[in-house]
């Protein structure tokens, strides 16, 4: 059973097209620690913007969904060296 990987900057380049060319949000599912060590698994969320320098502070924020697309939670900023996993994938450095 081979582990299925995906590199960091694949994700980042994901997390900034946040919709698709007939304006959807793009869903993913994304595993994350938290500062303070909290494992985190949204199974959907879209990308977001944060009220800071997200390049600067190697941040992005999600905001998790429901199957409808919206809404379920508060936009969480998380850092780009904390993921863990991407629709499924290993995240790699």
């Amino acid at each position: 059973m081979k582990i299925e990987i995906i590199r960091r900057n694949l994700i980042l380049k994901e997390l900034e097209a946040k919709e698709t060319p007939e304006g959807k949000q793009i869903v993913f599912s994304i595993k994350f620690v938290k500062k303070d060590g909290e494992l985190v698994f949204m199974p959907r969320a879209v990308a977001t913007g944060l009220k800071m320098n997200m390049k600067a502070n190697r941040m992005r924020g999600v905001l998790p969904v429901d199957e409808n697309g919206n809404a379920c939670a508060h936009v969480t900023p998380v850092h780009i060296d904390a993921l863990i996993e991407f629709n499924g994938l290993k995240v790699r450095m």
